[in-house]
């Protein structure tokens, strides 16, 4: 199949086979005399594995590690289930950033006036220019 049935098949973008191609990541494909990628059936298959490992959030060297380690029929569970939980930690992290990040802009939007003057403390915020006090918040005046 060419490139617009594998990723038809498999769910990635061509612009994202190339590039899994170019990295390395995906073995290149074979090619017709006119030179157009020709995917087989398994490719797609790796195709779609990596598609799910990076929709889990997997990084490009964990997805290699992971593939790497699916396609060695000699490795051990163990060997793949000691990739988790340094991800489960990095996921976890991630998920307490972004909840900070809710409650800053929160309090940030309760902050702002939302009214018809130029002051606002998001965008001080955003300026490093607020504290988020109230009283200490600096007033921009425009003419």
């Amino acid at each position: 199949m060419n490139i617009g049935q594998a990723s038809e098949a498999s769910g990635v973008s061509a612009k994202m086979i190339r590039y899994y191609e170019e990295i390395g990541l995906i073995a290149p494909p074979a090619r017709t005399g006119n030179n157009y990628r020709v995917y087989a059936t398994d490719q797609v298959h790796v195709l779609r594995f990596i598609k799910r490992a990076r929709s889990l959030g997997f990084s490009l060297e964990e997805t290699e590690t992971l593939l790497k380690l699916w396609q060695d029929k000699s490795r051990t569970s163990a060997a793949v289930k000691d990739v988790a939980p340094t991800h489960i930690n990095d996921l976890e992290r991630r998920i307490a950033e972004m909840q900070g990040m809710v409650k800053t802009l929160k309090t940030l939007a309760h902050c702002c006036g939302g009214d018809h003057r130029p002051d606002c403390p998001i965008l001080d915020d955003l300026a490093g220019d607020g504290t988020v006090s109230g009283e200490n918040q600096p007033h921009i005046h425009r003419a």
